[in-house]
């Protein structure tokens, strides 16, 4: 494989997809990843910049990624629509997430900590409104800055953390998600 220099990486709830290019900027690499197998190939890559643009679940990757020694860089998702040459896909969005970030002048979102998210889940659920829908959102959002993807509906979310995990991660992304789930569900049942 050529040298790559920087990912574009587009996140989803299953399959990413990613976007490689080299330092001059010719396309390398077009691949689609299953969420439980990201890692295991951000660790076989060489060092190089790792972009995403900047949603809940981006904080946990980016730190997870950096862990592996890679420059991670979260970009307003405001910023990447100029970039986006054809119809809106993943592949697409991927591409145009490489070429924004590797523009000098783009400015990028700083990558939050764990404990900084928790803080920020904290103020959030204080000021929602009450309801089931808004409260299944609220769960959603919290396990996917832990990198922990509950089920898509809404009686998932009523029930406890434990029962509404993703069954279907498999490998070290299921071995990951037991002391995580246990920092989500006691945050959960402390903050309610």
């Amino acid at each position: 494989m050529n040298e790559i220099g920087i990912i574009g990486l587009d996140l989803a709830k299953q399959v990413f997809q990613i976007h490689g290019a080299s330092p001059d900027g010719r396309v390398v690499l077009r691949k689609k990843q299953g969420r439980g197998r990201m890692l295991e190939f951000f660790a076989k890559l060489p060092s190089c910049i790792v972009a995403m643009e900047a949603c809940a679940s981006a904080h946990y990757w980016g730190r997870e990624i950096g862990k592996l020694g890679h420059e991670v860089r979260l970009i307003n998702p405001s910023y990447l629509k100029p970039f986006v040459k054809r119809q809106k896909n993943d592949a697409a969005d991927a591409e145009a997430i490489a070429e924004a970030a590797s523009r000098p002048t783009m400015r990028f979102v700083p990558i939050k900590s764990a404990e900084k998210k928790a803080g920020l889940l904290d103020d959030v659920q204080g000021s929602r409104p009450f309801g089931p829908t808004a409260n299944a959102n609220d769960q959603r959002v919290a396990g996917a800055s832990d990198g922990i993807r509950l089920g898509r509906r809404a009686r998932d979310a009523k029930r406890s953390p434990p029962a509404a995990i993703d069954r279907n991660a498999s490998g070290p992304a299921r071995d990951r998600q037991k002391p995580e789930l246990r920092t989500f569900a006691a945050h959960r049942i402390s903050h309610g």
